[in-house]
């Protein structure tokens, strides 16, 4: 190897085997994924006299808003709500970067 191909930072000579590997270890670790529609905040009072079947409970998200994607209570992406056959699902529309995530 001449001097000029030595690993950077620390790096493995064999980025793509050590790739593998660590994808091979990682790739059965559960996560939870969720997405918020939007929050409301209400009291118990609220909630006894207002909460029953046909209720409406109008939330702080607005129809169009992104949607917030989050993997283990973090944000990751922002996403719009879709409709798959009988199910929802949500199309990323956008990833978001760790400096915004540490925000919300």
């Amino acid at each position: 190897m001449s001097e000029n191909n030595f690993p950077i930072d620390g790096a493995s000579e064999y980025p793509s085997q050590e790739g593998a590997l660590i994808e091979e270890l990682l790739h059965d670790v559960p996560l939870e994924v969720s997405v918020e529609l939007g929050r409301v905040s209400l009291n118990l009072r609220e909630i006894a006299a207002r909460l029953g079947p046909g209720s409406i409970i109008p939330l702080n998200k607005m129809t169009g808003d992104k949607l917030d994607v989050r993997v283990n209570n973090r944000l990751v992406a922002r996403a719009e709500a879709v409709a798959v056959g009988e199910r929802c699902g949500v199309r990323i529309i956008e990833i978001v970067e760790s400096g915004e995530a540490d925000q919300s």
